[in-house]
């Protein structure tokens, strides 16, 4: 398969995204985090409130409605963990067509059945054997339009529509902090931000079970992660850095920052006693890079990414 070129977004497509998806996203709050009086300003912008519990469907709004008659007409299918399938479908189900998702098998139970109750049919795989398909861009059996989960142009620039938001909600925003999983994100906020206020920080976090990107950065080209681990940030956190995806990363971004498990942790537990909102681990993680100090100083936004995690593994992590 011949890709195209990466290359950079340019601010126009991003904003023409933003007004195509318009009339289907929610426009998240950007809420202030009370840290005390003396408490660094901490903001968190609540994707985890979108129609689907996650950024993923701009992008995939943006995705589906970038396609031809033709396209659709084929069907559309993706990999994913639980959140870019979630868009995909609801995505595909407003303009009638059929979506597979190739579905890690590990994935939280509400994960995967939300998808099907999108409508998606799934084809249930290991992390490893989908890893492998999001760098083949195929899997046997498996037709139709492929999109990309986070290396695909339109699939960023939708999701770039938040950047914009915080922009508009917090001019004084001194640094943006978003959880890295393949990188579409990451890619996406910079990229907006960059644009518009270069000033500003941007940067990648990651748990320690699965920071290739962090890696990546300090050896200056894409790293495999061969210590990676599963654990209950199952959003974020690759095996590796895709070579094409460190092409679009690193001219917009400027550093990740790496937490513990038990920092993320933390990070739930705050989100749902200060907000009353449920976050998934990956839509944690900004927040425990937050308070780790290593975002920096002033106005800190934090992507909290995505709500979509089993109650019943929610409730075991905050009981501990």
């Amino acid at each position: 398969m011949t890709l195209d070129a990466v290359r950079a977004l340019s601010l126009e497509e991003m904003q023409q995204a933003r007004q195509r998806i318009a009339p289907w996203v929610v426009r998240t709050p950007l809420l202030r985090l009370d840290t005390g009086k003396d408490g660094p300003d901490i903001r968190l912008k609540l994707e985890n409130l979108q129609i689907t519990n996650s950024y993923k469907l701009r992008g995939a709004l943006n995705a589906v409605a970038s396609l031809d008659e033709a396209q659709r007409r084929r069907g559309v299918w993706t990999i994913s963990a639980g959140n870019a399938g979630q868009g995909i479908a609801y995505a595909a189900g407003r303009v009638g067509v059929p979506c597979t998702v190739v579905a890690i098998e590990t994935a939280p139970t509400a994960k995967l059945d939300r998808m099907r109750a999108l409508g998606a049919t799934l084809v249930p795989v290991s992390f490893a054997d989908a890893w492998q398909a999001l760098d083949e861009r195929r899997y046997a059996g498996v037709e139709g339009t492929f999109i990309h989960p986070f290396d695909d142009d339109a699939f960023i620039a939708g999701h770039s529509s938040l950047a914009f938001e915080i922009l508009e909600d917090a001019p004084e925003v001194s640094s943006v902090v978003a959880a890295v999983g393949g990188g579409g994100l990451l890619t996406a906020v910079g990229s907006a931000i960059k644009a518009l206020k270069p000033q500003t920080k941007v940067y990648g976090v990651e748990p320690e079970t699965a920071s290739p990107l962090a890696v990546s950065l300090a050896k200056g080209s894409p790293q495999p992660f061969p210590q990676w681990q599963a654990s209950f940030v199952d959003g974020a956190g690759g095996k590796g850095v895709f070579p094409r995806m460190w092409q679009r990363l690193r001219p917009v971004i400027d550093g990740s920052i790496v937490v513990s498990l038990e920092e993320t942790r933390l990070a739930m537990r705050e989100i749902a006693e200060k907000t009353r909102v449920i976050a998934e681990g990956a839509g944690s993680l900004p927040l425990a890079a937050a308070r780790s100090g290593k975002a920096g100083d002033g106005t800190i936004v934090c992507v909290v990414s995505g709500g979509n995690i089993d109650l019943s593994k929610f409730i075991s992590l905050m009981a501990d």
